[in-house]
């Protein structure tokens, strides 16, 4: 390549690409600087020199690829309107941050015995969720409740996603047990200093994890145990989450504390709007059950069926 070949303008990415790497890569603006010097240089792109200097990885330019392309997708994904997404009621940040990638745990029966009859129930289960809620406008949001701990809620939730992005549909886990959180129990990897909580209190973007092996999939970790998360799921900053959510996946399904000792679960089903009742047969009494439906009727959350786990 003769010099005066490399001087000429370098390639360049798309403007949503160079935007994801330096908001969720921590890309100073002195490393902008240095990139931008590297482009010229090396004729590179602007994700090809960050590369190159080693200030990203290949797997956060590999989930930034990604995340840039399902943005571009969408039917409102002009660039001004989708930074005025993005950036609204988070202090210039986006609204949702690329964490590092996570491995699907050896407990997700659906995933290693997909002819296990669990597994089976499990994919029923979700055709008539399809069947039932209404896919047509924004995604479809469920909280999942259940009167007690021990009732396989989180097992549920995890193997509920999974499902749901097997068929190819944009999938968010999240994690909105702030009392006794286990969705990082079931995914090796996940990072419980940068997750929902510290999003809430701090009134900025959570960590979204990718799922390796999974593109459509993506968790959101609870952030460990919380001081007060019932005051942080009723904060008008998860509500803003929580329609950027809806306006970037096709399903998002949320993992709760148990009803009968905590609010927290009802706060969640108020914004969801629809609600996934589950009990432990020979363990739930009724009356638990029957006490948390008459609390739910008071969110005005859709319930869209009920299940019974057996373990």
């Amino acid at each position: 390549m003769s010099a005066e070949t490399a001087t000429d303008s370098p390639p360049e990415d798309e403007p949503e690409l160079r935007t994801v790497l330096i908001d969720n890569c921590r890309i100073s603006a002195e490393n902008v600087a240095r990139i931008s010097e590297f482009m010229v240089s090396s004729g590179r792109s602007f994700s090809d020199s960050a590369l190159q200097l080693g200030l990203i990885t290949p797997s956060e330019l590999e989930d930034a690829q990604a995340w840039a392309r399902r943005e571009s997708s969408r039917p409102d994904a002009g660039l001004v309107e989708s930074a005025i997404r993005r950036i609204s009621g988070s202090g210039g940040r986006m609204l949702s941050r690329i964490g590092h990638r996570v491995q699907p745990g050896k407990n997700l029966i659906i995933l290693h015995e997909p002819y296990n009859p669990r597994s089976e129930k499990l994919r029923a289960l979700r055709t008539e969720l399809l069947l039932l809620a209404d896919t047509t406008a924004r995604a479809v949001t469920i909280a999942l409740l259940s009167p007690l701990p021990g009732e396989g809620r989180s097992q549920l939730a995890a193997e509920l996603a999974v499902s749901f992005a097997q068929l190819g549909r944009s999938t968010l886990l999240l994690d909105a047990d702030m009392r006794r959180p286990c969705l990082h129990q079931l995914f090796e990897g996940t990072d419980e200093q940068r997750g929902l909580a510290q999003a809430i209190a701090a009134r900025n973007s959570p960590y979204v994890h990718g799922v390796e092996g999974f593109e459509h999939l993506h968790l959101i970790s609870s952030g460990g145990v919380a001081d007060n998360p019932l005051e942080l799921l009723s904060d008008a900053h998860f509500k803003r989450l929580a329609d950027d959510w809806n306006g970037r996946y096709d399903f998002v399904v949320i993992d709760t504390p148990a009803v009968s000792h905590y609010a927290d679960g009802l706060a969640v089903a108020t914004i969801a709007r629809k609600s996934l009742v589950l009990s432990r047969a020979a363990h739930t009494p009724y009356s638990a059950v029957r006490e948390l439906l008459r609390r739910l009727a008071t969110t005005e959350a859709q319930v869209l069926g009920a299940v019974i786990n057996h373990f």
